[in-house]
């Protein structure tokens, strides 16, 4: 259900494959997607989508009733791909929901088509959102609008999403991955060390 594809360009592709649960994403799932985003240290860049129309619903249901929403390895996942010397992008090809949002959060880059839609429903079912969730998209939208999301419920459209500052970019779903190989193809023709003092140096200025 996760799939992973190495070009010769040092360019990692991964993929949320179970589009017939909206993408959701179970703990064998999610601990596949973190051991990858550790393995790819030695990526040059990365860019996360999914099948279908959903990007992910989050935690799977059933797994989320028995402990999920509250285990570590959403944490590990966004914290392994924020580590990452390479440029990592989120082409979300659809709807962005609960925990999920957490590794979409993570990356330096994010791609929408224009459909999607974003909502991050966890105070409503009695948990916490991650812990570095609220700080990544409270340095991405401000904190009243994190709050919004958050506190509120609210439920953001792509439009108000690249408003807000919580994507980039809308993208037409055909053009997705294309335009996300597009704006990493600097970084894999530079050196390592010149793209990688570049993230650092924008991170440090944050």
């Amino acid at each position: 259900m996760i799939e992973l594809q190495k070009e010769d360009t040092g360019l990692w592709i991964v993929t949320i494959n179970r589009p017939d649960k909206a993408n959701s994403l179970t703990h064998a799932m999610l601990s596949e997607l973190a051991d990858i985003a550790k393995a790819a240290q030695d990526a040059r860049g990365l860019i996360l989508t999914g099948t279908g129309k959903v990007f992910s619903a989050g935690a799977d249901l059933d797994e989320a009733r028995a402990g999920l929403a509250t285990s570590d390895v959403w944490e590990r996942l966004s914290g392994n791909i924020a580590a990452l010397p390479g440029l990592t992008i989120a082409a979300l090809n659809g709807t962005l929901a609960g925990g999920a949002m957490g590794m979409a959060l993570a990356c330096d880059l994010r791609l929408s088509v224009p459909t999607a839609k974003f909502f991050y429903p966890v105070m409503k079912l009695g948990f916490l959102p991650q812990p570095s969730d609220p700080a990544r998209m409270a340095a991405l939208i401000g904190p009243s609008r994190a709050k919004l999301i958050l506190m509120g419920g609210q439920k953001i459209l792509a439009d108000e999403a690249l408003q807000f500052g919580l994507v980039d970019r809308l993208v037409d779903p055909a053009a997705l991955l294309d335009t996300a190989r597009e704006i990493a193809a600097d970084t894999l023709a530079a050196k390592p060390e010149i793209a990688t003092g570049i993230k650092a140096l924008c991170q440090n200025g944050h």
